[in-house]
């Protein structure tokens, strides 16, 4: 028998034999991690439950549950059909929400992962235009806090699509092969200072004119922090004073904007809150380090289209942003 046959047998054998309520009534027991209880929760009673979970033992021929005075735990195997029985689910829910978004296209939910920074700095005006493009979706944005090294709240549908910021090139991340990692932004890390200050004036600045002035940094062992670290060391001087270390966007901007201090921003972060706080770029060119802002989804996976609809506007968004920075 082919391997066409072979799945289409066992397709055919899942449809025949293996029901919704049953996986729900499964995953049910598995959540309260007991009968009793996962009857009271579904308002039948424990033997029907036990009945059901029975069957499905009897049925694929696996333990799925280890049954104790405390309750019940799941084995491998029980492990393996919850997983792959919440994707099922997951996906059916989509599948109603793609066919209530068919019926009312301008509407439906949106879940965005991001990192506070992202979601403080980068985030607000993209929103905002996306909002008003689509009153009628609902928008959740969900910290996922950096370094991103797995996609579980992808795999989980706990995000649609998760928003990252990246010290090398897309090609060059941990996500595995089934993300897909798109570079939205490329970002220089800049000097900025607030519009009335004495070097805002400037057309031509060195680093060594403004390195006795109280500086606002990230903290240590970040990328930000590294450019400013190897410009200061590349031209032979000491790190300047530091009033205020922190990975807060408004706050860092709060600060600049209120004093005669100097901080740093990646482009794209200082071009969306430059007029907010009244900043202005210095003529200082810092670093030839890049980092990316990326947008990642899951290769084996179709965007709801509301999904669709917001990664075409992020990127419609982010064109203009683009383009090759100039150094000075």
């Amino acid at each position: 028998m082919d391997s066409g046959r072979r799945v289409a047998d066992w397709e055919n054998w899942i449809g025949r034999h293996l029901r919704l309520r049953d996986l729900h009534v499964f995953a049910t027991v598995a959540k309260e991690g007991s009968m009793a209880r996962a009857a009271q929760r579904l308002g039948i009673t424990q033997p029907a439950v036990s009945k059901v979970i029975a069957d499905l033992e009897y049925m694929l021929k696996a333990r799925l549950l280890d049954r104790g005075r405390r309750g019940v735990e799941l084995t491998a195997y029980g492990r393996a059909l919850l997983r792959r029985g919440n994707a099922a689910f997951d996906e059916l829910r989509q599948s109603v929400m793609d066919i209530d978004f068919l019926s009312d296209p301008a509407s439906g939910e949106l879940r965005i992962g991001c990192s506070e920074a992202i979601a403080d700095a980068n985030l607000p005006p993209i929103l905002l235009d996306f909002s008003r493009r689509y009153p009628r979706v609902a928008l959740t944005v969900i910290e996922v806090p950096p370094p991103v090294r797995n996609l579980t709240a992808l795999y989980e549908r706990t995000c649609d699509i998760i928003l990252v910021r990246l010290e090398t090139t897309a090609s060059d991340h941990r996500f595995g092969d089934d993300a897909n990692v798109e570079a939205l932004v490329e970002d220089q890390t800049v000097v900025a200072v607030n519009k009335t200050s004495r070097w805002a004036r400037r057309r031509k600045l060195d680093l060594a004119d403004i390195a006795d002035t109280p500086w606002i940094l990230t903290m240590d062992n970040t990328f930000n922090r590294a450019c400013v670290m190897e410009a200061f060391q590349s031209r032979g001087l000491a790190m300047p004073p530091v009033i205020l270390m922190s990975q807060l966007v408004p706050l860092r901007a709060y600060f600049l904007a209120h004093g005669d201090y100097v901080a740093t921003f990646a482009t794209s972060i200082l071009r969306f809150n430059a007029e907010l706080y009244d900043l202005k770029e210095l003529p200082i060119h810092l670093s030839d380090r890049l980092s990316i802002v990326a947008m990642v989804t899951l290769r084996d996976r179709t965007p709801s289209p509301i999904a669709e609809r917001f990664i075409e506007h992020i990127r419609q968004f982010t064109k203009s942003m683009r383009a090759p920075h100039s150094r000075d």
